[in-house]
């Protein structure tokens, strides 16, 4: 049986009939059916309220199994019977085992069961109705409805063998929408010459077919030419024929034809309605005509046009492509009112999901993801890649991996698009290895990876610093009959800037000259940036003035890596030229330019110049963020002004700007600078409210104010919140100590010295004196003489006078072994004075044999 539609819950009944299941048959142009109490004398009968006849009757079919509890509902074609066919073929009929009485949709049924093509003739020969021309329309629409475009040709060459079949406009008709559905363009045209011979002269639908074959296939000018030969042809374009039209140009990008088709239109007098709308809103959102798209939108409204969940779901995504986030969510928000006409469907979801996405609130894309499973949709393909690319954007490997095995789960296959974002995922998150794993898995799995794979692939062994991988995934590329673009070469110049290796840039600018690829500002901005991390200026400015001479327009990438690179380099005159530069060409700055300004000023000490650029930026409409108000907390500090930095960081909270560790920290400096200790002390606690992990700067800050303020119990607490690899700077350790020891805080001292040690970082006599002088001021003499050894065994030779300082302490204690080696200690230092190299080497060996002692 064909599937209809999905009925409408059945109420349950009780039955009195003996059987256990119940046959209930409904018009399809009714109400779903609601199944009433079967009589146990007559069976209920059909309701018919049209006069077709009763073969052309598409029947909508119940069936309840009460023992079960199971129901199905079905659509069902009779057509015509062995009781209606001519008598000349009742006698062939009558007495044959071989001929079966099947119904329209039981044949169908049958047909797509087949497997082998040449089964088709057979089974159709023991067909009853075959007889009967009229089921020849009925049998290719309902086949054709169901989309099986070979299970339909076979059986539309089997019906043109047959004797009593005549072509007839309907039949050319519905196989022709159904190779415009496969985008069988050709055959469609094949079908349009042929019923021509068959004498059947087209009709509007006709048309209307083949205008929409070629608008699927992107061919506007064909379909242009059709609806010309259609007006020849003196037959009336509809409002289906223009909607066809319109979207044909649509589809292929040229909206400008589109909104003339439609203009055209309503000078006609066949007025558009919500589809055409629909259509044209489409057409601009391919066209890349967002705001133009908005604009018929607002048009509509005030034309008080009935809108539809298709309407809406188009400005939704011409919204998101525009950076309207907010509104998009309002709008997403009013369909999903109970009060809306216009509910959300999957597609709305995907949207708001993929809006999400893009401006990186990834928690809101899982939530909207978990709202639609809610409300009883069942996500497709696109829903589910949605997500997947979100999680891979950001790198998020372990949930990228999860929503990839529901997806499995859910009944789906996998296809490009996923495997391509779960490769994606684990490239940017630093796992190669697992990305080619993916990459591997996708092809065991019977998809051929495209370019984005690729170039995924490429981009994960680039990011990990593995440029000879990348190459060879490049080879294998075009290996594979891909050739490389120049998403590809942008890709390698980026990772030479990673990995450290100034002279594939040269060679892949090569390979990408004798390739044919023309260099694009994606590309030029990663070589330039690639040279200015290797301290390459020089090739930097020559490759930025080639790109000039290219006739390759920067953008604000390219001046941001110029201006932030030379700044790095002390450069700042020359840094703001390219500021300069920009402002004549009317590029305009985003917020990484105004920050790479307002820093260079800052280091300048051109307070001034940073704050009109700080308010520049307000007057362009570009809303700093965390980045320039970093800058601008800098530029004050430089200056000493902590109370326009403490200014501009209430500024940052009243914006809701999220805080980060280096805003904290450089307001802590300015504190210091401006000998505010207790501010700092305060800021620390809004910190730690706030869950803001600190830095190295903002602990030295802390234990800075400590310092100034006596607060030892606080500087020792920050001691656990340091990690080796953040103690890098000797004089700021040397500080923490010395403020430490002379707070008597020990045992912290040893603490932070240990994880000097642990760091790596070379420590210096001044760091030993620092312990020495505190250990022995506190008593701790034996410790004192161990450091004396740690000094030893890193190649720092001790004076006498340190080992003359302890001597009394190990005297008055009655320590005998310290004692002697002690003086041991100080006879070879002695020695060593009037012996010079000999006693040199005297002191290494015995050094060897009082450390042995010291162990023990």
């Amino acid at each position: 049986m064909m599937s209809g539609s999905a009925p409408q819950p059945i109420p349950l009944f009780t039955s009195t009939s003996t059987s256990t299941s119940t046959s209930i048959v409904s018009k399809a142009s009714n109400p779903p059916p609601i199944l009433h109490k079967p009589s146990d004398h007559q069976p209920p009968k059909l309701q018919s309220t049209t006069q077709e006849p009763a073969w052309n009757q598409r029947r909508v079919v119940g069936t309840v199994d009460y023992d079960r509890g199971k129901r199905r509902v079905s659509v069902e074609v009779p057509g015509l019977g062995r009781d209606h066919i001519p008598g000349r073929y009742r006698v062939r009929v009558d007495g044959s085992r071989w001929q079966v009485d099947w119904k329209v949709s039981e044949v169908v049924d049958k047909v797509l069961e087949l497997k082998h093509w040449e089964d088709i003739e057979g089974l159709l020969n023991r067909w009853v109705g075959r007889f009967a021309r009229k089921n020849f329309p009925l049998l290719i629409k309902e086949i054709t409805n169901t989309g099986s475009l070979e299970h339909s040709v076979q059986v539309f060459r089997w019906m043109k063998n047959q004797k009593n079949y005549c072509a007839r406009n309907d039949i050319y008709n519905s196989l022709i929408r159904l190779h415009a559905r496969h985008n069988r363009t050709d055959q469609a045209r094949g079908l349009f010459f042929e019923m021509q011979e068959w004498r059947c002269k087209p009709d509007a639908e006709t048309y209307n077919a083949l205008i929409n074959a070629h608008g699927r296939a992107g061919q506007w000018r064909w379909a242009m030419n059709i609806m010309e030969e259609m007006l020849q042809a003196a037959i009336p374009p509809s409002r289906a024929t223009y909607n066809n039209l319109i979207s044909a140009c649509g589809s292929s990008g040229n909206w400008r034809e589109a909104l003339k088709i439609c203009k055209k239109m309503t000078e006609n007098g066949v007025g558009p309605d919500l589809v055409t709308h629909n259509i044209v809103l489409s057409a601009l959102k391919s066209g890349n005509q967002y705001s133009k798209a908005l604009a018929y939108f607002e048009l509509m409204k005030e034309k008080k046009t009935c809108l539809d969940t298709i309407t809406l779901n188009i400005v939704i995504q011409c919204l998101v492509k525009l950076g309207q986030f907010g509104k998009a969510v309002n709008l997403f928000n009013s369909m999903r009112d109970k009060r809306s006409e216009c509910r959300s469907d999957v597609i709305t979801f995907t949207s708001i999901i993929h809006a999400y996405s893009v401006c990186g609130q990834i928690d809101n894309c899982k939530a909207v993801f978990d709202m639609m499973l809610a409300e009883g949709l069942k996500p497709n393909i696109v829903s589910y890649n949605a997500l997947l690319g979100a999680y891979a954007s950001h790198g998020m490997h372990v949930k990228a991996l999860a929503i990839f095995n529901l997806l499995k789960r859910s009944g789906l296959r996998p296809d490009v698009v996923s495997y391509t974002s779960l490769l994606n995922a684990y490239g940017r998150s630093g796992h190669p290895e697992k990305a080619r794993e993916v990459f591997d898995l996708m092809k065991r799995n019977s998809w051929k990876p495209n370019k984005v794979s690729y170039n995924a692939l490429i981009d994960a062994y680039g990011s990990a610093g593995m440029l000879t991988e990348a190459v060879n995934v490049l080879h294998e590329m075009e290996t594979d009959g891909f050739q490389s673009d120049i998403v590809s070469i942008s890709t390698l110049l980026a990772a030479c800037g990673r990995c450290g290796q100034i002279v594939q840039i040269d060679s892949i600018l090569s390979a990408a000259k004798s390739r044919g690829i023309e260099l694009n500002t994606v590309a030029y901005n990663s070589a330039i940036g690639s040279y200015i991390n290797f301290g390459e200026y020089d090739k930097a400015l020559n490759l930025f003035k080639l790109m000039r001479e290219s006739n390759i327009k920067p953008n604000s990438v390219t001046f941001n890596i110029l201006i932030s690179g030379f700044c790095k380099m002390g450069k700042y005159d020359e840094s703001l030229k390219f500021f300069d530069e920009m402002m004549k060409l009317h590029i305009p700055a985003t917020r990484e330019v105004y920050s790479s300004v307002i820093c260079a000023y800052s280091k300048q000490g051109q307070l001034n110049e940073a704050e009109s650029i700080f308010v520049m930026m307000r007057q362009n409409g570009c809303l700093p963020d965390v980045v320039t108000y970093t800058a601008m907390i800098h530029a004050y500090s430089a200056a000493g002004s902590w109370e326009k930095a403490w200014e501009v960081f209430q500024d940052m909270e009243t914006n809701d700007i999220q805080l980060d560790p280096i805003a904290c920290s450089s307001l802590m400096e300015a504190f210091n600078r401006g000998c505010q200790p207790s501010r700092v002390l305060q800021l620390a606690e809004l910190m730690k409210e706030k869950n803001i992990p600190f830095n190295s700067s903002a602990l030295y800050g802390i234990i800075f104010a400590c310092s100034m303020l006596g607060d030892w119990k606080s500087a020792s607490e920050m001691v656990k919140y340091m990690e080796p690899s953040a103690l890098v700077s000797l004089g700021q350790s040397n500080h923490l100590l010395r403020f430490l020891g002379r707070s008597g805080k020990i045992e912290a001292m040893m603490k932070i010295f240990y994880k000097i040690l642990a760091s790596g970082a070379k420590v210096s006599s001044s760091t030993y004196f620092i312990l020495l002088k505190n250990l022995l001021a506190s008593g701790k003499w034996r410790k004192y003489i161990e450091v004396l050894q740690w000094m030893e065994d890193a190649g720092i030779q001790p004076s006498a006078r340190l080992y003359w300082n302890v001597f009394p302490h190990a005297c008055k204690n009655s320590d005998t072994e310290y004692t002697v080696l002690i003086q041991d200690k100080i006879n070879l230092l002695r020695s060593m004075v009037e012996h010079g190299k000999h006693g040199q080497a005297v002191w290494h060996s015995l050094h060897w044999r009082n450390s042995v002692k010291i162990e023990r």
